[in-house]
């Protein structure tokens, strides 16, 4: 190919996902430009701390001023791998409306302030991609708006976030108390030195913000989401589960019924056969239902350096070819519609109950008069005695409204019978 363009690309960011950038388009420079029809240029990069050495980039390319980005004309591709919501968010308004092309990996600021961006995109005709927000280099976004966009999609259910998958994978499998799982998950860098965001759901929560908003059509916020993290299941769960053929995961779901859209992230049994059970360690899943196309599941790596930066990679490839054929800003914002959000309090769920009783005549019916009184149907009981006084007390429900069942658990705990309800874990 001859008279090949030139494209001048600023990267915002030079940590993991960053320097995972700047290796794969080094190491992919020659067959972008056969593949894309320009070659493609990193000009600056913007970092914090200047005076920081860091093997293997040129320090020529380094900046620690934006308007050297912002203000350079050549430059028609900002990558935005810092995270966080500012200074991000401005920055990438400001490249979007002065009509530079935008590929990001923000889900925190995705979930929260996607049509702000998309706005601002479409004033300056660019593009704004982001399939590196959700799930690392598993593809999902683009297949969402574009390859399954012939479907009516009303159910995305997937294990989105690794250091939870890790940590339960080794309760399960190895024994591991939860405290132990995760000190081995931080160990081999799962989890960060801070794992809240990980480990209450909150991570999971603003990817499936993302992908719910992108499938239905219809803007999903992080604060739309139910979030429920994973610090309260222990041995004793993971016990039953195994007993009942079932597993613990982390499970991020969102659902478009007819009387809106339920999201939620909370652990979840499931069927030992169901194909998500077998997702394990730090991999990644997501199970998508189509009324054509019916169930289909992406798998792969969710998270580190290579993986994430496929993602980023590929989507400023497709940029690229769009700048090369002069049709930026093709694809917008896609939730066109306004459909409710359910109140998670009437979604309903089926639960496993565990709980810790008096171990005596009538308490089971006592009991089942609380949960029936409450429009709670029970499908099984196991009780086990734990001591000569206490037995352990193991119910499970149909599929029932969730504020049925919390009136229901509020009058248990009012009970003397009741001395702790132990654990309360929905089941798929």
């Amino acid at each position: 190919m001859t008279d090949t363009k030139t494209i001048k690309v600023g990267l915002l960011g030079l940590g993991t996902v960053g320097t995972g950038v700047y290796k794969l388009i080094g190491r992919r420079s020659e067959e972008m430009q056969q593949k894309t029809g320009a070659a493609l240029e990193i000009k600056k990069i913007l970092v914090h701390n200047m005076k920081k050495v860091r093997q293997g980039v040129d320090q020529n390319l380094l900046t620690d001023q934006w308007k050297e980005i912002i203000e350079d004309d050549e430059i028609q591709i900002v990558i935005e791998v810092m995270g966080g919501i500012e200074p991000a968010k401005t920055m990438i308004i400001e490249a979007l409306k002065a009509g530079k092309n935008v590929v990001s990996a923000n889900k925190d600021l995705i979930a929260e302030y996607g049509k702000e961006l998309y706005d601002a995109a479409k004033e300056g005709s660019a593009d704004f991609l982001f399939e590196a927000a959700v799930a690392g280099g598993i593809p999902i976004i683009r297949p969402l708006k574009q390859c399954l966009e012939g479907n009516q999609i009303d159910e995305i259910m997937g294990i989105v976030n690794g250091t939870t998958n890790y940590i339960l994978t080794k309760m399960f499998e190895d024994g591991m108390d939860f405290t132990e799982a995760l000190a081995k998950a931080t160990e081999l860098g799962y989890a960060e030195a801070d794992p809240t965001a990980d480990v209450e759901g909150l991570d999971a929560g603003r990817k499936v913000a993302i992908m719910a908003t992108s499938a239905f059509h219809s803007q999903v916020k992080f604060s739309d989401v139910y979030t429920e993290g994973i610090t309260k299941i222990t041995a004793a769960d993971v016990n039953y589960a195994k007993e009942m053929g079932n597993v613990i995961k982390l499970i991020g779901i969102a659902r478009n019924t007819s009387n809106g859209i339920e999201a939620g992230v909370y652990p979840m049994m499931i069927d030992k056969k169901h194909p998500l059970a077998t997702v394990r360690d730090s991999f990644n899943a997501v199970f998508v239902h189509g009324d054509a196309v019916g169930d289909t599941m992406f798998y792969g790596r969710g998270a580190g350096e290579l993986p994430t930066a496929s993602a980023v990679v590929g989507d400023v490839m497709d940029v690229t070819r769009n700048i090369v054929w002069n049709c930026t800003g093709r694809i917008g914002w896609s939730a066109y519609k306004e459909l409710p959000i359910k109140e998670f309090a009437d979604v309903k769920n089926r639960f496993f109950i565990r709980m810790q009783v008096s171990n005596e005549p009538g308490v089971l019916a006592a009991i089942a008069k609380v949960f029936g009184d409450h429009k709670v149907s029970i499908e099984r009981v196991i009780q086990e005695q734990a001591k000569a006084a206490k037995a352990e007390l193991v119910i499970g429900t149909s599929a029932v409204k969730e504020y049925h069942l919390q009136d229901a658990l509020e009058e248990l705990k009012e009970m003397p019978i009741v001395s702790e309800i132990s654990s309360i874990i929905r089941e798929y």
